[in-house]
């Protein structure tokens, strides 16, 4: 079977920043009507967002999808918690996981994969401020090395 094409409708980008990631996943999300078409303009927002798993289900908590513009008074909330579709084989290997010390459910991105929305669950472990300062030091000398050897070729 062809794999549908995928296009990305929001990214958490401190998420790497912020958290060593050690494993992604891929889960279906439970939307609205309305959801749906205000995401797919792109108007959510993952900053502050995180998973939990409760009774058995993985819920999205702090993702935030504007109300859709053209929607009426059925119109969703814009912050509401969001179930995540995942087989309980999986939810169960998470469970073992995030037992673990230290270790959270982040959401990376929200995409859709043909008509269905999906989420990029990453399993991280929070970075201490001194991991944050020294990957920016090693991107800045990444970046002076890349000028400087642009500088000697031109």
């Amino acid at each position: 079977m062809a794999e549908k094409e995928s296009r990305v409708a929001v990214s958490n980008r401190k998420a790497r920043h912020n958290y060593h990631i050690l494993d992604t996943l891929e889960a279906g999300i439970a939307l609205k009507g309305t959801e749906v078409k205000s995401l797919r303009k792109g108007n959510a927002n993952l900053q502050d967002s995180y998973a939990v798993i409760k009774n058995g289900e993985v819920l999205l908590i702090g993702m935030h999808i504007s109300p859709y513009e053209h929607g009426n008074i059925n119109n969703h909330q814009p912050d509401r918690t969001r179930k995540l579709l995942l087989h309980r084989k999986q939810i169960r290997k998470l469970v073992g996981k995030v037992q673990e010390k230290g270790l959270t459910l982040i959401p990376l991105a929200v995409y859709f994969k043909g008509p269905y929305a999906k989420v990029e669950l990453a399993i991280a472990q929070g970075k201490r401020k001194y991991d944050k300062r020294e990957a920016i030091a090693r991107k800045e000398a990444q970046r002076e090395i890349a000028q400087r050897l642009k500088r000697r070729m031109s």
